[in-house]
């Protein structure tokens, strides 16, 4: 007599087999499956919003960086200079809305110049070679407004229209293949020796076999991680949170130029910015916070006050009103050294089809072509 032993149940998950699937619909997830899809793979881009880019792409000063502060040798500095050549032309391309306005960086004490010698000796190590020195006298026949005693100008610094070009993307995208799901939150994962499963929320949720994943989630790329089971936590890096403020300016806009200080070792300082609706507006600071918070608290204001009229002088008591915030993704805690950006793939953390990023922030957008560029450098 034979006995029959009943079949076991798999332990594997039943999942759909996808190519890659991107997680976060920001720019540099869009920007990411753009470079996917174009490379000729199929692609699904997962995002927990109902809308594309409503985190940190929404809430920035949507400032074309040149590329002038960053340590030379750094991710940072390379993919700033690189994506910032990339974007004009994209623009233009796509016919995204644009201001080459140009930036001056202003020395207001007679300590500064020396502060500006430096900026511009790593602009040019970044290969950044369009900066202008100027004297007081120079920067003031172009901005009559501001305070210095020099500056430098940044020809190459510009703004941007960013919810057209997440749009762009989104098409360029969608043209050739990728799929956008919206309201699909990654909830967790598995590694397994065929692939990387992703359990995704939502009205109906799914689990996909991915043969290839890019976590670009942001704010949540930590978290996303850690829900993979089979990521060497050690791989995953820590999360700080940096709130940066801003306040619009009632009135008429001073300046023509961006007008930023002379760097400190903590930010950039104070810098003056303007939308494309004329409007001016300054920020961001730098408040650390334990939660995600997007008030802004008008008491703020008051250390603002202090720090603009170091070169505007001429700023109004209550010209000043709370306008909007968003948060870095910090890698450092507050006082440590800044942290380049982390592009994390499988020669770090061992696993195939696997790239992390981790602490995408300011330049971050200026760079998200070249982000993406980068990333595909890390997927065979």
């Amino acid at each position: 007599m034979t006995t029959e032993t009943a079949p076991q149940p798999s332990t594997a998950t039943a999942a759909d087999p996808v190519d890659c699937a991107v997680i976060g619909a920001g720019v540099v997830g869009l920007a990411v499956a753009r470079a996917l899809a174009l490379a000729g793979r199929e692609v699904i881009v997962l995002e927990a919003a109902d809308a594309i880019g409503t985190v940190t792409s929404s809430r920035n000063s949507e400032v074309i960086h040149a590329g002038l502060y960053y340590p030379d040798g750094s991710l940072k500095a390379r993919l700033c200079v690189e994506g910032r050549r990339l974007l004009y032309p994209y623009l233009d391309a796509h016919g995204i809305d644009y201001h080459r306005c140009g930036k001056l960086i202003v020395a207001t004490d007679d300590d500064d110049p020396a502060a500006l010698a430096t900026v511009q000796k790593k602009a040019l190590a970044n290969g950044v070679e369009d900066l202008r020195q100027l004297s007081g006298d120079e920067a003031r026949a172009l901005e009559p407004n501001v305070r210095c005693v020099a500056a430098l100008l940044s020809p190459s610094t510009g703004i941007f229209d960013t919810h057209g070009y997440m749009l762009a993307l989104r098409g360029d995208a969608e043209n050739n293949g990728a799929a956008i799901a919206l309201l699909s939150p990654v909830t967790g994962g598995e590694v397994r020796g065929d692939g990387i499963v992703l359990r995704v929320g939502g009205a109906e949720p799914a689990a996909l076999l991915c043969r290839t994943v890019v976590n670009c989630a942001g704010l949540g790329a930590q978290a996303v991680a850690a829900a993979i089971d089979g990521v060497p936590k050690s791989a995953i890096p820590p999360l700080h949170y940096a709130k940066g403020n801003y306040f619009s300016l009632t009135g008429r806009p001073p300046f023509r130029h961006l007008v930023y200080p002379v760097p400190g070792p903590a930010s950039l300082g104070t810098h003056y910015t303007l939308d494309f609706a004329g409007q001016g507006r300054f920020g961001p600071d730098v408040e650390w916070v334990t939660a995600i918070d997007y008030h802004v608290d008008p008491a703020r204001a008051e250390t603002f006050y202090a720090a603009i009229r170091r070169y505007w002088p001429d700023l109004a008591d209550g010209a000043l009103q709370p306008a909007y915030a968003g948060v870095r993704p910090k890698i450092q805690a507050p006082g440590e050294p800044a942290h380049d950006f982390v592009i994390q793939g499988p020669e770090t953390h061992g696993i195939d089809g696997l790239v992390n990023l981790f602490g995408i922030e300011s330049p971050g957008l200026t760079a998200s072509l070249a982000i993406a560029d980068e990333v595909l450098t890390h997927l065979s």
